[in-house]
């Protein structure tokens, strides 16, 4: 099992990225389902847990048959999608039971926390999973490399400025003097138990999360002006809107 922790600085709040998060992700996954992949939405209620409180549980179908490098494709069908569950107790979140019909030694198992912070929270997890030292990765959502098919010119933090909150273009060291500044903290393990192939398969995992959270993180700040007057009713309406919409996309793709 390969297990990081990656720390993601925004220039938001943690309760403007409550809507943002919500936004991103549906008008995300819409775009990705209009060349045939995409998030297609199973579940997604209201859930109750004894610990963290009131939340939201998903269950999703991630279509990931492009997204796979050769060496995976030649192994794996032509339509190829992991379901994933996840429960949203925001700031905290969980995303973990992957479940994939032939891979069944594969897990990923995601923990968030937020906090209004610039990333500086040690220890934060305290988390009874992890035995010995991870490794502890921040990623600058404006000067860390994408791969050059996901750049988009409008979706650079560099260059982007917003109307709305005055906020941006983003400086080299903008997280150290940048207000309001928030952090996403996310510790992930992966595990692919496959003599020959765990270490291989683990890193690239942790390579497509890593530039998933990256190019996710920009386009939630990049999108601002169009999230950032919604109410978490309004967002959750344009959840569900955005979700019958990629579903059918999806189904019509993938019967």
């Amino acid at each position: 099992m390969l297990v990081k922790e990656y720390r993601i600085c925004m220039p938001l709040t943690t309760e403007e990225y409550r809507v943002g998060q919500l936004y991103t992700i549906s008008k995300h996954s819409h775009q990705e389902s209009e060349k045939g992949e995409g998030v297609e939405v199973v579940k997604n209620e209201p859930h109750e847990d004894p610990v963290h409180g009131p939340g939201q549980f998903t269950e999703k179908r991630v279509h990931l048959s492009s997204k796979l490098p050769s060496w995976a494709r030649a192994v794996t069908p032509r339509i190829f999608y992991i379901t994933e569950k996840a429960w949203n107790y925001y700031p905290y979140t969980i995303t973990g039971e992957p479940w994939c019909s032939f891979l069944p030694k594969f897990s990923i198992y995601i923990e968030t926390k937020y906090e209004d912070n610039c990333g500086d929270s040690e220890n934060i997890f305290h988390s009874d999973k992890i035995l010995g030292d991870h490794e502890v990765s921040f990623l600058d959502i404006a000067f860390d490399e994408i791969p050059e098919r996901y750049y988009r010119s409008l979706e650079d933090p560099r260059f982007f400025s917003s109307a709305k909150t005055g906020r941006g273009p983003l400086r080299e060291g903008w997280r150290q003097h940048t207000k309001p500044i928030m952090c996403s903290y996310k510790l992930v393990s992966v595990k692919f138990e496959v003599w020959g192939l765990q270490t291989r398969v683990e890193q690239f995992v942790h390579k497509v999360i890593r530039d998933i959270l990256l190019i996710g993180h920009r386009q939630a700040f990049a999108w601002v002006d169009e999230w950032c007057d919604m109410s978490l009713e309004e967002v959750r309406a344009f959840e569900t809107q955005m979700q019958v919409a990629t579903n059918q996309k999806l189904g019509s793709q993938h019967p």
